[in-house]
């Protein structure tokens, strides 16, 4: 087994690995060594701007045998075709969401990795966070009892007003359901565990939508899929929940999850931030405010808790098979929408193990 720091490299210099180098670099047990990208000077910018030795192309990333994981920031549409790659150049993934746009291709990347003894993890894991991690202690505490409902909701007029291309959020692979459901569901995957079964509706407000801000000001392009989506998940552990995802609504929610057990309700930070507190409800009064435990911190998150699981031979919780029981669950919801009947997921997962609340990514510990 190594030891010592495990090497990281990163495909994709876009917007997001900002924030992702801006982390990984700071997390002592991870030694960030290249980033690759098809524009390798847009990838030269940011390993001098992170300080990270090394960039250049992915062929040459994938040749270097100082990188463990590799964290895969490019499109969704080839999320599966470069994890392929990465495992196959014998090197652990981290991918951005989702792990791939269907079952088919998910379950191809999975049996890869299964064969060759590597380890695919996927975001969100904001999850992981200091605010949803206090929250499912809690509910693991036995602070609400046993856990029965949830309701889920986030609700916006579109990103079409701010967004200055925002036409890959209204086709395949995105929508209110894929590009925020992921979030919330896997929030509620941490609460109940697998989604046995799926009732939902869909609707699509309008065919087309209006660029509302940029250069591209007034430009008309088409509504490919669903713009809101409504759920009714029946977990196997005999909870329920209701969520809701829309980009039709002119009145904003965002960040709204609530679990209600048989003594009280808690309502769980934003699924989307990594901080925030929760708030808990019991009979009558005001609720009682939890502030979050544990240190702040960001994207990447997700890949320390996979590099310290691969040296300590134990799971991860922000696992590939957690983020394809997912996918199973929206594409489940996109079924029952569209023939009007309840649906089972082809999938299951077990519920993860909550953080300890002295996890530190700050921690040397390899």
């Amino acid at each position: 087994m190594n030891a010592g720091p495990v090497g990281v490299g990163v495909i994709g210099a876009g917007v997001i690995s900002g924030e992702y180098l801006r982390n990984l670099t700071a997390f002592p047990d991870l030694s960030v060594q290249f980033v690759a990208d098809l524009d390798t000077d847009r990838a030269k910018a940011q390993a001098d701007a992170y300080g990270v030795p090394g960039s250049g192309t992915v062929a040459e990333l994938l040749a270097r045998e100082d990188i463990e994981i590799v964290v895969n920031l490019t499109i969704p549409a080839v999320h599966v075709e470069v994890g392929l790659e990465i495992l196959q150049a014998g090197k652990h993934v981290w991918s951005e969401k989702p792990v791939a746009l269907d079952r088919e291709s998910g379950l191809l990347l999975l049996d890869e990795a299964r064969r060759r003894g590597l380890r695919v993890a996927c975001a969100p894991d904001t999850v992981l966070g200091s605010g949803l991690q206090t929250g499912l202690r809690a509910i693991a505490d036995g602070r609400i009892g046993q856990p029965l409902t949830a309701l889920a909701i986030m609700q916006a007029p579109g990103p079409e007003s701010w967004h200055p291309n925002p036409e890959f959020l209204f086709d395949t692979g995105a929508g209110p359901l894929f590009d925020i459901g992921p979030y919330y569901l896997t929030a509620l995957v941490h609460v109940f565990g697998p989604v046995r079964r799926v009732s939902a509706t869909a609707s699509r407000a309008r065919a087309t939508r209006v660029i509302g801000s940029g250069p591209r000001a007034g430009t008309e392009f088409p509504v490919n899929v669903p713009t809101a989506h409504s759920a009714l998940l029946e977990f196997t552990s005999g909870a329920s929940a209701v969520a809701l995802f829309s980009f039709e609504s002119h009145l904003v929610r965002a960040g709204l999850i609530e679990i209600t057990g048989t003594t009280g309700t808690l309502a769980l930070p934003d699924p989307n931030g990594f901080d925030g507190s929760s708030q808990l409800w019991r009979d009558g009064g005001e609720p009682d405010l939890i502030d979050a435990v544990g240190p702040e911190y960001g994207r990447g998150a997700g890949v320390l808790d996979l590099a310290r699981a691969i040296r300590s031979e134990t799971d991860e919780r922000a696992s590939a098979a957690v983020a394809f029981h997912v996918l199973d669950v929206m594409a489940a919801i996109t079924d029952a929408a569209a023939s009007g009947s309840a649906v089972e997921p082809q999938s299951t997962v077990t519920r993860p193990d909550t953080l300890p609340h002295q996890w530190d990514p700050a921690a040397r510990t390899l």
